[in-house]
């Protein structure tokens, strides 16, 4: 794992289309802007999980989320 400093307004750019920025840190907490292209999904990691989790349950039914 990478480990970088980032001070408010800072960013950070994955490959050439990819941009996080510090918006706000504030009581032990930091907001992150990400900007990405549209086909780049950007979730939360409990987000991911719980999506990853669905298309799993989905498959071993042989159906897939947002499909009947």
């Amino acid at each position: 794992m990478l480990v970088l400093s980032r001070k408010q307004g800072q960013s950070i750019r994955i490959s050439d289309d990819i941009v996080i920025t510090v918006v706000e840190l504030s009581r032990g907490r930091v907001q992150l802007g990400i900007e990405a292209p549209g086909e780049v999904p950007v979730h939360r990691e409990e987000v991911f999980e719980r999506l990853r989790g669905e298309l799993a349950a989905a498959a071993d039914r042989g159906t897939f989320a947002g499909r009947d």
